[in-house]
């Protein structure tokens, strides 16, 4: 099969009895939800199925029910999410470690710290910090489920909150973001350019 070189507008088609999200690269986000484990301890995973959930402040990321980060938001009524610095790579791969007797021993490499307004874990140092109040979680997406809270406190870097006086593309110059292009892949975000958005469009 030749690589796509721009002039190739062959479409394949994919096998949907399986899923098909593996077979080409896509970008999404890459935050790390803590949580508080049933004795007081705090628990960290990446997720890159993360989002708001509309123009309002509402954020969901997909998560299984067999992980601890399901169990922990739904028993506390809570969750936080922190939005790693691309020098905060190491951690957040060690995030993702298994865990251990029910344990993830890697966690030590990471300063967390108590979020002030719900049950859960931020990451000093992140750009961005957000505290949500568990909405609402809707299971059932095959083996996956959503879990949707209403962000009830936020906090950024002033070096990435964006400004009336700063250009949005020299914000993003100077701070770049870090996405995962799934699956596997990671990217440094750092050139962009204005969307060209039709006149009179609204949210």
């Amino acid at each position: 099969m030749s690589g796509n070189n721009g002039n190739d507008d062959r479409l394949i088609e994919l096998d949907v009895t399986h899923p098909v999200w593996d077979r080409f690269f896509w970008v999404a986000p890459l935050v790390l939800v803590g949580t508080v484990e049933e004795d007081g301890a705090f628990d960290l995973a990446p997720k890159h199925m993360a989002m708001p959930m509309s123009w309002q402040n509402y954020f969901g990321f997909v998560c299984a029910p067999r992980h601890g980060t399901y169990a922990n938001a739904r028993r506390e009524g809570g969750f936080a999410v922190s939005w790693p610095t691309p020098g905060q790579l190491v951690q957040t791969s060690l995030a993702a470690a298994p865990r251990q007797d029910g344990k993830k021993p890697t966690l030590a490499a990471f300063p967390l710290r108590a979020a002030e307004s719900v049950p859960g874990a931020v990451v000093p140092g992140a750009s961005l910090q957000m505290e949500c109040e568990l909405d609402r979680i809707i299971d059932d997406f095959g083996d996956n489920s959503l879990i949707v809270g209403r962000v009830i406190a936020a906090r950024g870097r002033e070096s990435v909150l964006r400004d009336p006086d700063t250009d949005d593309a020299e914000l993003i110059r100077a701070a770049p973001l870090l996405a995962y292009l799934h699956p596997g892949r990671l990217a440094f975000v750092a050139e962009t350019q204005a969307f060209p958005f039709p006149r009179g469009m609204r949210k």
